[in-house]
């Protein structure tokens, strides 16, 4: 285990963040799943997916 995550464990334990901010990680997790998984039921528009990536421009050798 990196020498990093123990220090970040430690500084976690000493200073664990507030109530609001978890509650906050775990609602943005929860829109994001929802989101997901409305997409991949097929329940979310065309519009609201990922834009259709646009054709590569050809390049043509030189005459």
């Amino acid at each position: 285990m990196n020498i990093r995550h123990l220090l970040r464990m430690a500084k976690w334990a000493r200073n664990p963040p507030s109530e609001r901010m978890v509650k906050l990680v775990l609602g943005v997790i929860a829109v994001c799943l929802v989101l997901a998984g409305a997409e991949w039921l097929g329940l979310l528009p065309d519009w609201f997916g990922l834009p259709a990536r646009p054709p590569r421009p050809q390049i043509r050798p030189l005459p």
